[in-house]
């Protein structure tokens, strides 16, 4: 198949070609990775969309290419991985959709979207192999271009190596007036080969043809040991047993009764948060693989009931697993992952109502992917906007101990592995009167290594828009007060929480006064030689 240098693929060259200097000069030359990705990205997007046509033209494309011009506000703010994996999915998707009869499911786009990332390795350099041009009508239609690629890049590669392997050629091919080819100047041209790569893959998307049916399109509507009266059984059995732990959870988390001996609100609380989420996890997959649509056992009313019930309460179950991890987090401390536990169990929650809706209305497995992906995709579009970092800070030193509150001690370690996201909240903590020496001591120590830990990234190629804006607002903070002085590492350094490091204490010698002389070796006789 021919590939010809038509005007439309001369100008996504070019614009593949823009976006590699592009990235060059923000990335490579900048020395560090921070708001310059959402300008990379930003640039990206629109040189994608401009050169798509098709893209114009479908409306469900525009909500895909919505979706990638709004993260990068977040990119733009505080880049990271969550939200440049959301970018790139929603921008693959805008030019993907218009080779599309129909969306079909979720399911089908995460294959899609890898395997157009796999084949998409080899996009720029097929293009270039598959170039046809005609030099003249007088010529035979021979070509001569497509020979050219692979020697000629597989040649400057392999001299690049050599010559910065062999003194000789390196300095002769300087000699000729090429540039040195050192190890930053071949990672600087597969840096290069990665961008191209990258921007390519959605320039020009490759052709893929997928089967989008589900699975249960073909599955047998009775499954076998699922019969309707194991179903209502099954049902009974289980409404029961959650109606049992849901009265445990009723009496103990939310009215507040006495624990049995031995068993605190905190071990009770931790122990039960994630078994019972998987508790619910199972109840959903029991209610998709026995009750589908169709099938003999969603036809039976009582059958339908028991259901209804049981999502309830399971949706109850979920309801006291977030009890839980709050009542455990005000007993110790709110951490970044414990934030998105409890964002997961909202999520199961409304997994279960769908499931259930689905159920009730005979919807298809595909809506219920898509609702379920649906809702995902604008969880982690919203936690892109947040900074969790900073909200657990400022919970966790609003309820210090140590400042009178009801939580557990601070863990300056963790404030300080946080780093910028820390700072605001260690500021207003060292700006309290009402401090224990040692321990504002040691606050200060923390504070003065994330501050200039986040200045120094400021001044370098990592600026970063919402650090920016931190440092500005420590600023307004202070109005002219000024931070106490970091007390220094010390003889023997600090723990990661500004605990002085105890020095070892040195071998003690002997009270005894030395002897004058040696003493004198017993002689060595038979019975001893024995």
């Amino acid at each position: 198949m021919r590939l010809r240098l038509s005007s439309s693929f001369l100008a996504k060259v070019a614009a593949a070609g823009g976006l590699v200097l592009l990235a060059d000069r923000l990335f490579w030359a900048g020395e560090g990775i921070g708001s310059n990705l959402g300008i990379f990205a930003l640039a990206w997007a629109l040189a994608t969309l401009a050169l798509s046509p098709a893209a114009w033209r479908d409306r469900r494309s525009w909500i895909a290419a919505a979706g990638a011009l709004l993260l990068t506000l977040p990119l733009l703010d505080s880049p990271g991985p969550i939200a440049f994996l959301l970018f790139g999915t929603c921008l693959a998707t805008a030019v993907l959709l218009p080779r599309m009869t129909r969306f079909g499911h979720a399911g089908s786009w995460v294959l899609r979207l890898l395997l157009q990332g796999v084949v998409s390795l080899i996009g720029p350099w097929r293009d270039l192999i598959r170039l046809r041009k005609p030099f003249s009508r007088g010529l035979p239609r021979q070509r001569i271009l497509p020979l050219l690629p692979l020697p000629l890049f597989g040649g400057v590669v392999f001299l690049a190596l050599f010559a910065n392997a062999n003194p000789v050629i390196g300095d002769a091919l300087v000699a000729l007036g090429t540039p040195r080819f050192e190890d930053a100047t071949i990672g600087r041209m597969l840096f290069w080969g990665v961008i191209l790569t990258a921007v390519w893959t959605t320039l020009r998307p490759r052709r893929l043809r997928l089967v989008s049916n589900l699975p249960e399109a073909t599955m047998p509507q009775a499954l076998p040991g699922v019969t309707t009266g194991s179903v209502l059984l099954a049902l009974l059995t289980f409404n029961a047993l959650f109606a049992l732990q849901n009265g445990l959870d009723i009496a103990f988390l939310w009215s507040g009764a006495p624990l049995p001996a031995g068993v605190s609100l905190a071990e009770y609380a931790h122990r039960g948060a994630y078994p019972l989420i998987a508790t619910a996890l199972l109840a959903g997959l029991f209610v998709l693989v026995a009750l589908r649509p169709g099938s003999e056992t969603a036809k039976v009313p009582a059958i339908r009931r028991l259901v209804v019930l049981w999502v309830a309460q399971n949706v109850f179950l979920v309801a006291s697993s977030i009890l839980r991890t709050i009542d455990y987090v005000e007993v110790y401390s709110l951490t970044e992952l414990r934030i998105a536990a409890l964002l997961w169990m909202a999520l199961v929650a409304l997994g279960l109502v769908l499931i259930l809706w689905r159920m009730l209305r005979g919807r298809s497995a595909a809506w219920l992917i898509n609702a379920n992906a649906g809702a995902a995709l604008l969880v982690l579009a919203a936690c892109t906007m947040v900074d969790f970092g900073a909200v657990s800070a400022a919970w966790n030193v609003r309820h210090a101990r140590e400042i009178g509150g009801k939580g557990a001690g601070l863990d300056l370690c963790y404030l300080a592995w946080q780093g910028p996201s820390a700072l605001r909240s260690l500021v207003a903590l060292e700006l309290e009167n009402d401090l224990d020496p040692g321990f504002a001591e040691r606050i200060a120590w923390v504070r003065h290594r994330v501050l200039t830990d986040t200045i120094e990234r400021q001044r370098g190629g990592e600026w970063i828009r919402r650090n920016d804006r931190r440092l500005r607002q420590v600023a307004a903070m202070l109005a002219g007060r000024k931070l106490r002085a970091s007390p220094g590492d010390g003889p023997a350094g600090r723990h990661c929480d500004g605990t002085p490091f105890t020095p070892e204490p040195a071998p003690a010698l002997s009270a005894s006064p030395l002897p004058n002389r040696m003493p004198t070796p017993t002689p060595l006789t038979n019975e001893a030689v024995r």
